[in-house]
């Protein structure tokens, strides 16, 4: 709860930072005639459409779960996510659609102006990433979609320094698309990125912390526990890892391995949601299971 807060006020912060300063440089953008600005302007954009729509994605998680979605709400987050990376990637091929079109016909910019908007749109965007960092932009996806969102435009601010630098001493007028292309290419590892990301974690994917191959010998090495399968590990949601699995005993000791799996999941691995289904050999329950999607070898049946 406490990082959920962090998060949602880095978020308001942010995008009130970021929509204020936005206005700002497009305005720049307008009386300086630069490409570099206007990108860096259109990325700030997308940078406040997406803190809108984490707020949201934060707002929806906050409701109770119901009849309809046992889970609440909590996969707006992951949404939001693949939102904001669909997002980068289109306005990085916008920004290199319009650099090259400046490269056959550069034109004319007011490098002082776009010197001092820039440099202006550094600091802003130092300050927001500050922001950001304070918050948990390692184990949430959508905290380092905006994350990332900052960080290409502070490389695009940097950029527009060093063109309307260029510009300035040397009257290099090319420097304005080179500066918005290299900008454009970070954005555009950075959206596919983000966007790989959120389609594993929409997939079932396995959390990519989790070492799987660990977690079922440690459930294999519990006392009378002879097999497992129906195995399956995924995130509801960024910081929310969940696993289901059925283990195969010997014994009649339900509750006994099921506390132990149980206390392991949680304390070796961090594993908090776990629904564990304890049959005995003999209960020969395979005929029963129609609808295995992990059933190809090592991973429908594991047995000692």
């Amino acid at each position: 709860m406490e990082h959920h807060m962090q998060n949602k006020k880095a978020l308001l912060m942010s995008f009130v930072i970021i929509t204020a300063f936005m206005i700002i440089e497009f305005i720049g953008g307008v009386m300086t005639n630069s490409l570099a600005l206007f990108s860096d302007a259109g990325h700030m954009l997308s940078d406040s459409i997406s803190l809108g729509v984490g707020l949201l994605a934060f707002k929806f998680g906050e409701k109770a779960v119901n009849d309809r979605k046992s889970f609440g709400y909590q996969r707006m987050e992951i949404l939001a996510a693949l939102f904001n990376g669909v997002l980068l990637i289109v306005i990085s091929i916008l920004i290199m659609w319009e650099a090259f079109q400046r490269f056959g016909n550069p034109q004319g910019v007011s490098s002082n102006g776009m010197l001092v908007v820039a440099t202006i749109g550094a600091v802003v965007n130092i300050l927001v990433a500050w922001i950001l960092l304070r918050a948990d932009t390692k184990e949430n996806i959508n905290i380092r979609a905006t994350f990332l969102h900052v960080l290409g435009d502070l490389l695009g601010s940097i950029g527009a320094i060093i063109a309307a630098l260029l510009i300035m001493y040397f009257d290099w007028k090319i420097a304005d698309p080179i500066a918005s292309l290299i900008v454009a290419l970070i954005i555009l590892k950075g959206g596919f990125g983000v966007s790989k990301d959120a389609v594993h974690v929409l997939m079932e994917g396995t959390p990519e912390h989790l070492d799987v191959k660990m977690i079922r010998e440690r459930l294999l090495q519990i006392p009378d526990v002879v097999g497992v399968h129906d195995f399956h590990i995924w995130n509801i949601t960024s910081d929310f890892p969940s696993i289901s699995c059925h283990l195969v005993i010997s014994s009649a000791q339900h509750d006994v391995v099921l506390k132990e799996a149980l206390t392991a999941l949680h304390d070796i691995f961090g594993l908090e949601h776990a629904t564990i289904q304890v049959e005995n050999k003999s209960a020969n329950l395979d005929q029963y299971e129609h609808h295995c999607c992990n059933s190809y070898e090592g991973y429908h049946v594991i047995s000692k």
